[in-house]
């Protein structure tokens, strides 16, 4: 589910929301490391957004109680009557399997200077349930959880099954502790499946797979607004893997295109 992107652009918790897995399903979830290269795909409007550039590292990886997720990303924002922005960002997660357990904690840097950072975590009171989150930083905060939230892993093994057995839309409530707020509501359109594209499956058997394609809205915690802070569309493949994506903040849009992706191992449990 990367953030709210990053703050100017990409949020960690798309991120997680593309590539996480979840905890039961038909979908078989592959580990692994992908890089995607940003940059500003369209501009205008009041946003002032002239160039965005930068690289992401996503790690996603399987232990015999959860899945981890590590994102790095170096990014670069131009604006025509401020200066530059350089955002140095890493978001390091763990999801339980039975999806009741969620660890978070996020550490940003912007042109230099130490952003303050996110740590928790989330514990929900059973299947469907709601629950709580404890953020340790900025400061002791307990924020509810509502019923039926799912965290980002279990969320994306939810839209594939979603997409498998031909739906077309899904809406949830979504906890990734990238901010110091509660679940945030995301609502998916999910298009006619794709079949594997043979130019990008040379890079890697994970891309040869079949997907969809997907349009995610996030909306913001205050659930009265009536629009998205921004919309990512994307080909989400079978297996947890994302080719590559667009965010669209309205006014300019981002593109996180796929490079380079490797398969790690799963454990022998």
């Amino acid at each position: 589910m990367m953030d709210r992107l990053f703050a100017a652009g990409l949020p960690a918790a798309v991120a997680l929301a593309l590539f996480g897995a979840g905890s039961t399903g038909a979908a078989e979830i592959m580990p692994h490391r992908a890089l995607y290269s940003i940059s500003l795909t369209r501009t205008g409007g009041d946003a002032g957004v002239t160039g965005a550039s930068g690289t992401m590292v996503y790690q996603w990886g399987e232990v015999c109680d959860g899945w981890t997720v590590e994102q790095h990303y170096r990014l670069k924002m131009g604006y025509s009557e401020s200066p530059d922005v350089s955002i140095a960002s890493s978001f390091v997660t763990w999801e339980a399997k039975d999806a009741l357990r969620y660890r978070f904690n996020q550490k940003e840097t912007r042109s230099g200077a130490d952003d303050e950072e996110t740590r928790g975590e989330a514990k929900l009171d059973g299947s469907g349930k709601g629950g709580a989150a404890d953020f340790e930083k900025p400061s002791a905060k307990n924020v509810k959880l509502p019923s039926g939230v799912l965290f980002p892993s279990g969320h994306t093994i939810m839209l594939i099954g979603k997409a498998e057995a031909g739906d077309n839309f899904m809406s949830m409530q979504v906890f990734d502790g990238a901010t110091a707020e509660s679940a945030v509501l995301v609502s998916a359109v999910i298009g006619a499946k794709v079949e594997p594209d043979a130019e990008a499956a040379k890079k890697s058997p994970l891309l040869d797979r079949p997907g969809w394609r997907v349009r995610l809205a996030f909306f913001p915690a205050d659930h009265k607004a009536e629009k998205p802070d921004y919309e990512l569309s994307m080909i989400l493949l079978d297996n947890g893997v994302s080719r590559d994506m667009v965010i669209d903040y309205g006014d300019y849009a981002i593109r996180a295109k796929l490079d380079d992706i490797e398969a790690l191992p799963k454990p022998g449990c």
